[in-house]
């Protein structure tokens, strides 16, 4: 009973935001409620919730600092050397942008934060779609994909998680798989590059004003008919791709969160001489975050306090700095606590304990040789509907125990069990990935009918080539 009905709650959930019969706020907080009340959970399922809470709240502490901290970042001019990096080397082609975005998402998130990562992707490059006319369904996709990918990196989380649930070396997790990670990469960027083709020609040809490139003129793009022609997919009409008009009639984004005003040169919260000192005080928040010596909340919190004394000294300024990104810090914070609301019920019910149970069950004698393989495989959607604590800590080891008496060792049931990381990355129990299309303005629904067909296919070319370079047995 315990298992149809997790299953049954998560097909629910899922199919009221895709088909946008629900926002994920009002999902993630009545689907979870009647199918506990249903499985019998009573006036504990406000127990239930409340450990959800209590697990998340960090999370959701974070992202409320990282929000303001980059936020203000955004403000006094930090990414606006790099917008104005971006826009020299993409010139008039679209899909050296969105390639541009795949390369610029990778690189930042070697740091292993996918918050961190989608803020900056955002920021820097968000308000350069919407000059463009590029959809940014597209940036989400890209940018989703390779932090996705990147994920299994030793630092990241999940094979740290593998690491501990199996006790083994993450580094013998991990080494043996960066085969199967450039692999991943490399078919990110070809869908990068597929989809930038695409959008190139939906749009028409872009004309690319040279005062883009100076902070004296706020006269920012300019389109101009060609291409197509014809009405693309997100509402814009392909020769209609210039200034916040074509972002206005895109179906796709509603202006996306903090950053409609980034490349405007002559917005008053700019700290041009105090660039320096903010990049100092970035390059040392990323440093630190990279080292793993203080809790992530409490150093977004440090730093948002610092940024905001230095850049706003007087306190109607440091409020007007919080005000303006209020509307992105009140949607992600609802959304990760309403994910408290799925998660508590999911762990609290039994319905984890009950599937995993019920998994290992039903997999057939024949399949015991491969089993390696087929965690791989089951991590794409099961990292998609839970957590990766419960995937690694409660369906995991399961699956490595039965798997030893065919020979299979533990550290190679983890390889494979990381490999669908890039579905992961996209589920909305991730609070990175709400962040991200929140910020971006787009529907997670809109999110999800372009990117999970590729991330499937991502993650399943990391699990292949894992197989044949002999790190993951058959």
């Amino acid at each position: 009973m315990l298992v149809a009905l997790g299953l049954a709650m998560v097909a629910t959930f899922m199919f009221l935001i895709i088909t946008k019969r629900a926002t994920p706020v009002v999902a993630l907080i009545l689907v979870p409620v009647a199918f506990g009340l249903f499985a019998g959970a009573g006036m504990g399922i406000s127990d239930m919730i409340t450990d959800g809470i209590k697990d998340l709240a960090p999370t959701a502490a974070m992202l409320f600092f990282a929000i303001i901290y980059f936020g203000i970042m955004i403000d006094v001019g930090l990414f606006d050397p790099i917008v104005r990096g971006v826009v020299k080397a993409v010139r008039a082609d679209p899909a050296r942008l969105v390639v541009g975005t795949a390369l610029l998402a990778m690189i930042v998130s070697l740091d292993g934060d996918g918050s961190t990562t989608f803020i900056i992707v955002t920021s820097a490059l968000l308000p350069l779609y919407l000059k463009l006319g590029v959809s940014p369904v597209v940036l989400t996709v890209t940018a989703g994909l390779a932090n996705g990918t990147l994920n299994i990196l030793p630092w990241g989380g999940p094979t740290a998680r593998a690491a501990a649930a199996l006790g083994i070396s993450p580094s013998d997790v991990f080494i043996p798989m960066i085969p199967s990670l450039v692999a991943g990469l490399v078919i990110v960027l070809l869908f990068s590059y597929h989809l930038g083709v695409m959008e190139r020609r939906r749009i028409g040809k872009i004309v690319i004003r040279e005062s883009v490139l100076s902070r004296e003129n706020d006269a920012v793009l300019v389109g101009t008919g060609g291409g197509t022609g014809g009405t693309g997919g997100s509402g814009r009409s392909g020769g209609t791709t210039g200034g916040d008009d074509a972002a206005g009639k895109s179906d796709d984004s509603t202006g996306g969160g903090f950053v409609g005003n980034a490349l405007d040169p002559n917005r008053a919260t700019l700290r041009p001489k105090l660039f320096w000192i903010n990049a100092a005080l970035t390059i040392v928040l990323l440093a630190v975050l990279g080292m793993d010596v203080i809790a992530i909340p409490v150093l977004f919190m440090v730093a948002a306090g610092i940024a905001l004394v230095i850049n706003f000294p007087h306190v109607k300024d440091q409020q007007s700095a919080i005000t303006r990104h209020s509307s992105s810090i009140v949607s992600v914070v609802a959304m990760v606590l309403a994910a408290a609301v799925l998660t508590g019920v999911f762990a609290g019910s039994g319905m984890v304990e009950a599937i995993a149970e019920w998994l290992t069950s039903i997999l057939p004698d024949a399949m015991g040789p491969h089993l390696a393989v087929v965690a791989g495989v089951l991590s794409i959607p099961f990292t998609f509907l839970m957590s990766n604590d419960a995937f690694y800590f409660g369906i995991l080891p399961v699956l490595s125990e039965t798997a030893t008496t065919y020979g299979i060792a533990p550290v190679e049931m983890a390889r494979a069990s990381i490999t669908g990381q890039t579905v992961h990355m996209q589920s909305p129990l991730v609070p990175a990935i709400l962040l991200l299309v929140s910020l971006a303005g787009v529907s997670l629904a809109d999110h999800h009918k372009k990117v999970l067909w590729r991330a499937v296919v991502v993650s399943l070319a990391m699990l292949v080539v894992g197989v044949l370079v002999g790190s993951i047995p058959f």
